[in-house]
Order: structure tokens, then C-alpha cells, then sequence
């Protein structure tokens, strides 16, 4: 498995895992906000490193989350979203593929 940051992949384990990732309610950005601000920081850093690099193959995601994409696109589109979702504003948080 490709070397993420501790933080990203306990933030992906917990919060965007099988059992929590369909839950698109709202409650993920202002969780993950309620947590110090190097927490918060480290899980940007890690999230713009992943989307950076693309280092972060779809069977990596997989075994972190139990979540399966059909493809590194379709992957790094959902990851980009929840970049967007989580540190840029954006209204709706993504949901995974069915």
C-alpha cells in the first residue's frame, strides 16, 4: 500500500468507510471541523497530497474503506468532490458508487 498520512487514513477508515460514506446528511464537514485545527490541517494536507500524486490506487481505497470504484477516475472524481465538500464550501457532500 502507498504511504498516506496517518491522519487521512484513519479520516478515510472512519468517516468514509462502507458504513459511513452513504450518509450524506451533513454531519461529516462540521465533524471533521469540530476536531482541533491540526487535526483538521493534517487531514487537508493529506487529502491534497493523495489528490496530488494520485499515489492512492482504487484496490489501496478499497481495503481502507470497503468501498469499490470501477476506476482511478471515477475514484480521484469522488476524492476531488470531498476535497471540495469538506475545505471549499461546496453544498453537497459526494456520495461512492453503488
Amino acid at each position: 500500500m502507498v504511504k498516506v498520512n496517518r491522519e487521512i487514513e484513519k479520516f478515510f477508515k472512519v468517516y468514509l468507510g462502507l458504513e459511513q460514506a452513504y450518509d450524506t446528511t451533513g454531519y461529516l464537514r462540521p465533524t471533521l471541523h469540530a476536531f482541533g485545527d491540526g487535526y483538521v490541517s493534517l487531514v487537508r494536507q493529506g487529502l491534497e497530497a493523495v489528490l496530488r500524486t494520485r499515489a492512492l490506487s482504487v484496490a489501496d481505497y478499497e481495503r481502507l474503506t470497503d468501498i469499490e470504484f470501477d476506476g482511478e477516475d471515477e475514484l480521484y472524481e469522488y476524492l476531488g468532490g470531498m476535497y471540495l465538500y469538506l475545505f471549499e464550501g461546496q453544498e453537497c457532500q459526494p456520495t461512492p458508487p453503488n
